[in-house]
Parts: structure tokens; C-alpha cells; sequence
């Protein structure tokens, strides 16, 4: 583990230099990685493990994602089972369900946690809502997370093109003494760029505040009212969508990433700069109090319970698919479905 300075501030982080992942196959050598759940961490942790030469089960109920696990080599009875098979099997056991499937399946996973194993998680929220999930693990085991800073899909592609995606890793409860080699090992052993050290609780408020926030609800917010306002004051779907989305995501957004904001500002016209420059000052004074409101919102709870309360009604399916197709349909995103057809790489 060594101190990295991050804009002056020095935090723990562990790089596959210093912990390589013959390190991390000899600390899981006797370990049975039980991955529950094949949705959205679950496939690329799991297969991400097993060209990593741990040893891995799954356990996913009978279905589509079921008959995906073994489309990616999952062998029914060997390498894939139910969920409570392969919780008793594992050594290691790896809660990657939804947050909703995790309450629900929580009274069948329990007893299969006997003293010496390890609960894993990939998000703090079953843990840190434990007086709404229920999910408070037995005393003498470890419970221990690793968290991609990205969707299984992104781990599993930078994997197999040879990257790592970082992640952050929490000791929740350290009943072995290897709580924490645990964690490490595992957290290489998805493939992880580095790991930077967390708590269960700042991951799921750090977490729940992204996913709302710039990650994708603010966003979302932001592109929509940029697009609405240009296409009111008589510009063409094509043009907006343009301005608004199509610049940001296939020009500028792989600029700063790689070589941050001020190097963009440095690299543009007079004209951006200045502009630029003057109203990301009101644009942060609008928002900043939305944040801190949204923030507050997820330190409450109150973001749980919403989660908890809607995932649990017997309609949610269907009123989701309602919010997503409207979503879809909408005329920026309409757009967007011709705009993509039209890149070059299309034609």
C-alpha cells in the first residue's frame, strides 16, 4: 500500500505493480469465489476471475440470465448453480444482485455464512441501510467490498483489452485477521487499475450521490434543458443534438479525460475560453445547492428507502419500463438513433 498525493491531499491506494496478481492467486489459492447474481457486476467480475485462474462458481436462478451465464461457459452443476448451492459452496461469497434481490434473497443466503468466510460486496448500500435491508452478517465472519468505479460491462471490456478499471475497497468487518488481503487479492483479481481505500458508508453515499448527480441524473438534466432551449429558439433536432451531446461525447469528453479540464480551455477558441470561463460560475452557484440538497437526501436515507419502497412494489417493472420507454422515445434521444447511424465508423 503506499500514500499517493491527490491535489494535496495524500490517500492510501494500492497498485497491480505492488500487489501482482501472483500475489493475489497464491492469498485465494484455497478460496471457492461464489458469485451471486449474473446481471450487471456479476458477469464481469466472475468471468474476469476465472481468466485470472481463481477458482469461481455462480449461482443465478433458472431464466435469461441464467442461460446468459452459460453462454459465457458456466457449466450447470459444475461451475453454475442456484443461488443458496453455491452460497454453501463458496468460501468467498459475493453478493452482486440488485439491492432489491439482496433483501429478498438475504433469509437464504444467511445460513451458508459460517464462521471463516468472507461476504463480499461491490456497493455499500445492504450494509449501510442495515436497520432497513436487514442484511446484518454474522459476527465471525469478514465482510468485505470492492467496488468498480464503472458497470460490469466497462470491467469485463478494459479487461480484455488489457486495462483496468479502478476501485475502491472497505473492510467492514474483520473477523479472520485476512480480511483486508482478502479484499486486495480480489480486487486485483477482477481486474482492477488500482484500488483506493474507502468505508462501506462514504462508497454508498458517494455512490448514490454520483449515479443522481453527474454520473447520470444531472446530466441527463443538463443535456435535456440545453436541447430544449435551442430547439425553442428555432434550431433543428439535428443541430441541437449536435451542439448539445454529440460534441461533448465523441470530441471533448476523451480530450479532458485524458488531459483535464484546463488543458481544454487552454486548447480553444478565445471565444470558448471566455465564455466558458465566465458561466461555469453561475452554473455552479445553480447547482451546487442541488447537490448539497441531494446529498443530504442520500445521508438521511431517504434515497434508500425511496430505492427500497419502489423496487418492492408489485407493479415496479412495469412502471420503470414506462419511465425508460419515455425516455427513449423522447425527441433528443430520437435523434440521437440517427445521429449515431450517420458517423463515419457507420458507413
Amino acid at each position: 500500500m503506499a500514500q499517493m498525493n491527490f491535489g494535496g491531499v495524500m490517500e492510501n491506494v494500492v497498485t497491480r505493480e505492488e500487489f501482482p496478481l501472483e500475489k493475489a492467486r497464491e492469498i485465494l489459492k484455497d478460496e471457492t469465489i461464489a458469485v451471486l447474481g449474473y446481471g450487471v457486476q456479476g458477469p464481469g467480475q466472475a468471468c474476469n476471475l476465472r481468466d485470472n485462474g481463481f477458482n469461481v462458481i455462480v449461482g443465478q436462478r433458472e431464466g435469461k440470465t441464467y442461460d446468459k451465464a452459460v453462454a459465457d461457459g458456466w457449466v450447470p452443476g459444475e461451475t453454475l448453480f442456484s443461488i443458496e448451492e453455491a452460497a454453501k459452496k463458496g468460501t468467498i461469497v459475493c453478493m452482486l444482485l440488485s439491492d432489491a434481490a439482496q433483501i429478498a434473497i438475504w433469509p437464504k443466503v444467511k445460513p451458508y455464512l459460517t464462521a471463516g468466510k468472507a461476504l463480499y460486496f461491490s456497493h455499500g448500500f445492504g450494509i449501510t441501510y442495515k436497520e432497513r435491508t436487514n442484511i446484518i452478517p454474522p459476527a465471525d465472519i469478514d465482510v468485505i467490498m470492492v467496488a468498480p468505479k464503472g458497470s460490469g460491462t466497462s470491467l469485463r471490456t478494459m479487461f480484455l483489452e488489457g486495462r483496468g478499471l479502478n476501485s475502491s475497497y472497505a473492510v467492514y468487518q474483520d473477523a479472520t485477521g485476512r480480511a483486508t488481503e482478502r479484499t486486495l487479492a480480489f480486487g486485483i483479481g477482477i481486474g482492477s487499475g488500482y484500488l483506493f481505500e474507502t468505508t462501506f458508508k462514504r462508497e454508498v453515499y458517494s455512490d448514490l450521490t454520483g449515479e443522481r448527480g453527474s454520473l447520470m441524473g444531472a446530466i441527463q438534466g443538463l443535456l435535456l434543458a440545453q436541447y430544449e432551449v435551442l430547439r425553442e429558439h428555432g434550431h433543428t433536432p439535428s443541430e441541437a443534438f449536435n451542439e448539445t451531446v454529440e460534441e461533448l461525447t465523441q470530441s471533448l469528453m476523451p480530450l479532458f479525460a485524458k488531459n483535464g479540464m484546463d488543458w481544454m480551455y487552454a486548447n480553444c477558441s478565445t471565444t470558448a475560453q471566455r465564455g466558458a470561463l465566465d458561466w461555469m460560475g453561475p452554473f455552479h452557484d445553480a447547482i451546487k445547492p442541488v447537490m448539497e440538497k441531494l446529498y443530504h437526501s442520500v445521508e438521511t436515507g431517504n434515497e434508500a428507502q425511496i430505492s427500497i419502497d419502489s423496487n418492492s412494489q408489485p407493479d415496479y417493472r412495469e412502471k420503470l419500463n414506462a419511465e425508460l420507454k419515455a425516455l427513449r422515445e423522447s425527441e433528443m434521444w430520437q435523434t440521437a438513433v440517427t445521429v449515431r447511424k450517420l458517423r463515419p465508423e457507420n458507413n
